[in-house]
């Protein structure tokens, strides 16, 4: 196959893809303002992604995508829930330096891009680059950083539904019980 063809058939796939988002979702799981598509790879979770509430919900195509889901039903329901899934990271070290120190960052909480970048060496636009290339969102709770002076971007967007879906992920967070300010 020439390489005009093979680039013919990408695109073809690519728009596919485009055209049915969830085709290659191996579950898709409902939430109040979002739904929650996840993808496994080689036996683990390659990849979560959230996805606007009126797409289609997908029953669970394998073991793997079924203990997922009720992990994130169980987060849906409680978001303190702790996730225990086998994940396919796949990063720089500087990424998973950031991922790790997100992980930190307690439900209700959060941190800014400049605090993570003290934490991990680093600088707070490349902290916000590694949040927005992060695969893992929720179990990588990327939401939980925001910027100096307001919520910030999620997955390399700075408005529409993927802002939205990070507003919705902290208010969803957020308990009265434990919301404290920092200066």
């Amino acid at each position: 196959m020439s390489c005009a063809a093979l680039e013919r058939a990408g695109a073809r796939r690519a728009m596919a893809k485009a055209a049915d988002p969830k085709a290659d979702f191996d579950a898709v799981i409902g939430f109040s303002a979002i739904r929650v598509g996840v993808r496994v790879r080689e036996e683990r979770i390659a990849e979560i992604r959230l996805l606007p509430p009126q797409g289609a919900l997908v029953a669970p195509r394998n073991a793997l995508a079924e203990r997922a889901a009720r992990q994130l039903e169980r987060y849906r329901d409680d978001p303190a829930a702790r996730f225990e899934l086998p994940l396919l990271i796949e990063g720089t070290p500087f990424q998973r330096r950031v991922w790790d120190a997100l992980c930190a960052i307690r439900s209700g909480r959060t941190l800014t891009y400049g605090d993570l970048a003290r934490q991990v060496e680093g600088e707070a636009r490349a902290v916000g680059q590694a949040c927005g290339d992060n695969r893992l969102p929720l179990v990588i709770p990327c939401h939980r950083a925001v910027a100096a002076d307001g919520l910030g971007g999620f997955a390399h967007s700075s408005g529409g539904f993927p802002l939205e879906a990070k507003r919705w992920l902290l208010l969803h967070e957020m308990r009265p019980e434990r919301f404290e300010l920092t200066p």
